[in-house]
């Protein structure tokens, strides 16, 4: 469901010089915190997210982590989901296992599917220290979801954590339509998105944010996000700029993430082009212009 868990991350006093965030537009009038001469946007209960990002070292695990941390709580209710349906559980887009290790540890039998093989082994690995009996229910895919081919059959598909911003435009009909042939009878498809109000985009279409990424290894790590969105192609950019300062030397160390804005018209006929008709709709408002839905659809045959 994506929603806040109520927890933020720190604002600490001091902004590193290096960075020299620009703030967003809207925000003009606003009263912001100025650190060291430049005004920036506090870490809220959410931040832009990195869902499709593969983590290209270890060490962007943590702001994998920190980016994905305050949205943790949809665990509650994918868990009850799944005790509702069943298993076995489809979760692609998986990452590092947040959702597929722990459904495993509740004993469902889990295929999660990434891109990235980096993510996978830290999944297998984290299942492997459990131990045997959750390691043997997880099954791990390597696969694009814009190309993704299903062999197996499902209780309950997931699409968490945004995921389906992920897809291309393009593919995202063909993505629904082969979860939609992979169903079991009763089975259901559950994911959240973010709702941009799109006014508000053509508003303010270049957003900055400033936030610390918490880490426990002994580096401190500051991160300027900018997000860009672009209408014309209903496209969304991310580029995180980081500052990681240890006890020997500091690095610089640039990401980027695209991604794709979700319009909910097109999203509802590409649903029920697939077979799949929504049961089940909530939303939970972010700010005066976002907000974040939950899906569960279940085949309309």
């Amino acid at each position: 469901m994506h929603t806040p868990s109520g927890t933020s991350l720190p604002v600490m006093p001091v902004v590193p010089a290096a960075f020299a965030p620009v703030p967003p537009s809207a925000s003009a009038g606003a009263r912001l915190p100025v650190f060291e001469g430049t005004a920036v946007v506090p870490p809220a209960d959410y931040l832009p997210g990195l869902e499709s990002a593969a983590p290209a070292d270890e060490d962007a695990g943590w702001l994998h982590d920190a980016l994905l941390g305050p949205y943790s709580a949809d665990i509650v209710g994918y868990l009850s989901l799944a005790r509702r349906c069943g298993g076995p559980v489809l979760d692609l887009g998986c990452g590092a296992g947040r959702l597929a290790v722990p459904f495993a540890r509740q004993g469902f039998r889990v295929e999660a599917v990434d891109r990235d093989a980096a993510s996978l082994e830290r999944l297998r690995a984290w299942g492997r220290r459990i131990g045997p009996q959750v390691s043997r229910l997880l099954v791990t895919t390597r696969a694009d979801l814009a190309e993704l081919r299903l062999r197996g059959r499902y209780r309950l598909v997931l699409l968490a954590g945004t995921m389906i911003a992920a897809v291309p435009p393009h593919a995202r009909p063909g993505l629904l339509r082969e979860i939609a042939a992979r169903l079991e009878p009763g089975g259901a498809l559950a994911f959240d998105y973010t709702a941009h109000g799109l006014r508000g985009l053509s508003e303010e279409p270049d957003r900055t944010w400033a936030f610390q990424v918490p880490r426990f290894d002994g580096v401190e790590e500051w991160t300027v996000a900018r997000q860009v969105f672009g209408l014309d192609a209903m496209s969304e950019r991310i580029t995180y700029h980081s500052v990681r300062t240890g006890k020997v030397r500091t690095e610089r160390v640039a990401r980027t993430t695209d991604k794709w804005i979700v319009d909910p018209e097109c999203l509802a006929a590409e649903l029920d082009a697939a077979g799949l008709r929504v049961e089940r709709r909530r939303a939970h408002r972010l700010d005066e212009r976002t907000e974040s839905v939950l899906l569960v659809c279940r085949s309309a045959a």
